[in-house]
């Protein structure tokens, strides 16, 4: 299995602190290297990554969930890759540069023979360095404590009305970091389960990367936002004199790492486009599985529960993917309708662990769609940025002539339109069953911001039709008059069609 180096992903715009040595690639950086420099080899360490590299292994062609083959000595397998050029990626080209750039060829030493696993984001940051273009917005590693602003938004994360924007900002980008660090240590989980602070540092970091931070929507700051939710529902009495350490874990992993390496477009645009990852996970929940196997490769890539015993390891991986798996949107009704059936029945008993991680994957699909039930500051941010994610897949989906998906055109649907029928056909069925389950003044809270939220929409999109008929009126009138003073004197172009003065048509108010 030919194998090649990846840099790590630095900022280009300033030097690596002296005390800061990167363990991100396969290459040790320290003060004295050279950033694009020949690396000594004495200092590679093979990445694994969470599957074994055996020749004879199998589940090698399955690279981290992305369907990348291992490379033989005679070259690379035939393999099935995507034809739509928007998200098909061929690893073979960054191969190829990296041969050419470190000059690994066929005689190149066996300790040389490493292979990095790259997902979506990391590999177009490590393309762009290879040909020498700095990232837009370098991901900067803070190994300093939040301090000033920062630290007292943080004495109030509790708060349903905190604005993970400013605190994103605050943090110099790095609110999700900053956010789950500091909910680890308030629960003392850090000590509690023994987790080893440089490995959960360069686990977070890590996540923190693999969001696409060009996404309007499914970025880092979406991820702080769900966690921050998550946070607030586990606090809600039922939850918090109910749920072990462990349960408190797994949410805020889960809620850290549920829509880990989003490409931006959703299911069905994967499945039309013959995608490898649609193919992987038969066509089923393949967003939610890939973000719970990136998540499961960088947990077993960074150690981060490597001394805990293997069968708690594995146990906990997979009641990681049950809750991220819990957030694919068309299993709505499903987890809605067992939930219904709980409360109706009044049979659900927090002592046990298996209605514990029920109520867990609840708390997860409200936090995950929960922007309708925030503070039209905050709503409306949410409401605009997804929906642009929308248009921005419709545009992909003219120019490669597909059939556009319904809400993704963005001539024919508006903000307000969308998120009307969001949350009447989603949001407000959800959150009206968690206040059955948990009647607290936060439920309350949540159903009134979005009731203001959906009317204050319904306004606007009136606002809208009122300027576009007026708009209409006033063009038809224009056209009238034009026609009238291009009429014969005593011709009947004086008077419209339908025999009405062209003075009665309504002339566009210059206020509205």
């Amino acid at each position: 299995m030919e194998v090649c180096y990846q840099l790590p992903v630095l900022p280009l715009d300033r030097p690596v602190p002296k005390h800061v040595l990167s363990r991100r690639g396969a290459i040790s950086f320290s003060s004295s290297s050279s950033l694009f420099g020949s690396p000594d080899p004495r200092q590679l360490s093979q990445r694994r990554g969470a599957i074994s590299y055996d020749s004879s292994d199998q589940t090698a062609l399955y690279i981290r969930m992305l369907d990348v083959r291992v490379r033989s000595q005679a070259g690379f397998e035939p393999e099935r890759r995507s034809t739509h050029p928007y998200l098909c990626i061929d690893f073979r080209n960054l191969h190829s540069e990296y041969e050419s750039r470190l000059g690994c060829g066929a005689s190149s030493a066996p300790e040389r023979r490493v292979h990095r696993l790259l997902s979506f984001q990391r590999y177009l940051h490590s393309s762009r360095m290879l040909r020498g273009i700095p990232q837009q917005i370098p991901l900067h590693i803070l190994d300093e404590d939040y301090t000033g602003q920062a630290r007292c938004m943080l004495e109030k994360v509790g708060n349903w009305n905190f604005d993970i924007f400013l605190f994103n900002r605050l943090t110099n980008g790095n609110g999700l970091i900053t956010l789950t660090c500091h909910l680890l240590n308030q629960y003392g989980l850090v000590e509690l389960f023994q987790l080893d602070m440089v490995k959960l540092w360069r686990f977070l970091v890590m996540v923190q990367e693999d969001y696409h931070s060009d996404n309007p929507y499914h970025n880092a700051v979406h991820a702080a936002d769900v966690t921050q939710a998550m946070y607030c529902y586990m606090r809600e009495p039922k939850l918090a004199k109910s749920l072990t350490s462990y349960d408190i874990l797994l949410g805020l992993l889960a809620a850290v790492t549920h829509d880990l390496d989003h490409p931006g477009v959703n299911q069905p645009f994967l499945i039309k486009t013959d995608h490898y990852l649609a193919t992987l996970y038969r066509n089923t929940s393949v967003l939610e599985n890939h973000h719970w196997k990136s998540a499961v490769g960088l947990i077993r890539e960074t150690g981060l529960f490597s001394h805990l015993p293997p069968e708690d390891s594995l146990n906990l991986e997979r009641e990681l993917g049950s809750l991220i798996l819990a957030t694919d949107i068309s299993r709505q009704n499903e987890y809605l309708s067992r939930f219904r059936m709980h409360l109706n029945q009044d049979n659900l008993y927090l002592s046990k662990a298996s209605h514990r991680h029920f109520i867990l994957q609840m708390a997860l699909k409200c936090a995950d769609i929960c922007n309708p039930c925030r503070p039209w500051e905050l709503s409306k941010q949410w409401s605009e940025r997804v929906t642009e994610e929308f248009f921005q897949q419709g545009d992909i989906e003219k120019k490669h002539i597909l059939e556009v998906s319904p809400v993704c055109d963005r001539l024919t649907n508006t903000v307000g339109n969308i998120q009307i029928g969001f949350m009447t056909y989603v949001a407000e069925p959800l959150f009206a069953e968690w206040a059955r389950f948990s009647d607290t003044r936060l439920s309350q809270t949540m159903l009134g911001h979005m009731g203001l939220n959906k009317a204050t929409w319904g306004g606007l999109q009136q606002e809208q039709t009122s300027v576009f008929e007026e708009a209409e009126s006033s063009k038809a009138s224009s056209d009238t008059e034009d026609a009238a003073a291009a009429a014969p004197p005593g011709g009947s172009a004086a008077t419209t069609a339908g025999g009405t003065s062209s003075k009665e048509i309504p002339q566009g108010n210059g206020e509205s």
